[in-house]
């Protein structure tokens, strides 16, 4: 049995820009370096944001950047069976409850869900589900940041798993994926550092071994603003590979003096397995754009 299993989750709802590159790029450089297989899983379980045609631009960008992933890729829209299968477990033993709250009613409540429907028997049908959730844990050990602190409030929300919508909810899906995938090594960005504590509450309340997580700094245009889709982030251009390589190895800790932007894809990547280290990766939550010579 592989004993590292690493995965990449890009979102199809546009092509992959500068951060998530350097995301990528930590996340197969982890997983090449310790012999290990690099999955790749199209996160489109919620299908409102999809873009038709991006997660074939994702796959050519992956390609055309030397990241070669191991196995077919995973599409979550796939595998709403697999996700119902374990709502109706969690049903059955009750862990589960139906939810009618708006965002705006959960705002004007505070910043956090605090279980307003978790005892008014509401339907299932045409409202949101979540679990229960008595989580004590604020912290865990990250392999990059070391101990993370997280707030008590969040960690100890219930976790919507199905929208109202009738879509399953993230914190769920990529749970049950990574347990299909035996995901062990889960390498991302330090944006989604405290959706950590609920994810590993999942694990529990499956019976599951969570995987050991590794975030490194997000790309962000300002503080807490992290560059995305949504915020208009240019895509990276696959005819500038070697470029955007050498910038986000810089990026990532190397020296990059000794390479030359004629230098084969291929050769950056094999170089970039033998000298990068987490090490040199910068030990904090975010990098500002701005900051970096960017491509």
């Amino acid at each position: 049995m592989q004993s590292y299993i690493g995965r990449f989750a890009p979102s199809p709802s546009g092509p992959l820009h500068f951060g998530s590159l350097i995301c990528a790029l930590v996340s197969f450089l982890h997983a090449r370096q310790a012999n290990g297989a690099w999955l790749v899983r199209i996160e489109d379980v919620d299908t409102t944001r999809v873009k038709a045609g991006a997660d074939q631009t994702i796959l050519s960008q992956l390609q055309a950047h030397g990241m070669q992933w191991d196995g077919e890729t995973l599409y979550q829209t796939a595998r709403n069976k697999a996700y119902q299968h374990a709502l109706d477990t969690l049903r059955e033993k009750q862990l589960v409850y139906a939810c009618s709250c708006t965002r705006q009613e959960i705002k004007s409540k505070g910043k956090y869900y605090t279980g307003t429907c978790r005892d008014r028997e509401l339907p299932f049908e045409g409202n949101a589900i979540r679990l229960i959730n008595n989580c004590t844990d604020s912290s865990f050990i990250d392999l990059h940041l070391g101990n993370v602190e997280v707030d008590p409030s969040f960690c100890s929300e219930d976790i919507c798993i199905k929208r109202k919508d009738g879509l399953f909810a993230y914190n769920l899906a990529v749970v049950l994926d990574d347990i299909a995938q035996k995901v062990s090594h889960v390498v991302r960005g330090a944006d989604l550092i405290d959706t950590t504590i609920q994810q590993q509450q999942i694990y529990r309340l499956l019976g599951e071994k969570a995987p050991k997580y590794f975030h490194l700094p997000a790309i962000c245009i300002e503080h807490g603003r992290k560059l995305s889709k949504q915020n208009h982030a240019a895509p990276i251009q696959n005819n500038q590979a070697s470029v955007n390589l050498i910038c986000a190895l810089k990026i990532i800790g190397l020296s990059t003096d000794t390479l030359d932007e004629n230098m084969p894809v291929d050769g950056l990547i094999q170089w970039a397995i033998e000298n990068w280290s987490p090490n040199l990766l910068a030990k904090r939550r975010e990098i500002l754009f701005s900051g970096i010579n960017t491509v």
